[in-house]
């Protein structure tokens, strides 16, 4: 799995004009599911979004998570993240897990990131999203369970 995660002062999702998720202070992760991703991705993916140190300490460190200062962590779903674009000029999304895998995948990631005692909100998967926030810092880290980058 590949997530983009932005530390954000507060996001929301919108499909068809109507607002779907809103979220104050937290990360908002991008997700993309592979067609060899499994569940134990998913749970691995979970542990490090909330876990993953990106927020100031008393010191202006970044040294806390989401799970010291109570944030939110939003999850949407993002194929395009495992577009393969090396080549031409049109991505091939090949390596991207098609629905009926990715779909409870991604609910995988929402549930444990909910066991870990963190406020989750999330896109509709497969819809189209407009996803607005306000990327604080700016802080954006990059993720990919299989350690590729």
């Amino acid at each position: 799995m590949r997530a983009v995660a932005q530390r954000v002062r507060e996001a929301a999702v919108r499909v068809g004009g109507e607002e779907i998720a809103r979220m104050r202070e937290g990360l908002l992760a991008l997700v993309g599911v592979a067609v060899d991703d499994t569940i134990e991705d998913a749970a691995d993916l979970a542990r490090k979004l909330v876990g993953l140190r990106v927020f100031p300490d008393a010191d202006g460190r970044m040294n806390r998570s989401l799970l010291d200062t109570g944030g939110t962590l939003g999850v949407v779903s993002q194929f395009t993240l495992l577009g393969d674009a090396r080549e031409g000029r049109r991505p091939s999304y090949t390596n991207a897990a098609p629905a009926d895998r990715a779909a409870p995948l991604i609910d995988a990631v929402l549930d444990a990131a909910r066991e870990e005692g963190v406020p989750v909100v999330s896109g509709r998967f497969q819809a189209t999203m407009d996803v607005s926030l306000v990327n604080s810092g700016p802080v954006t880290i990059l993720l990919d369970t299989r350690r590729e980058f």
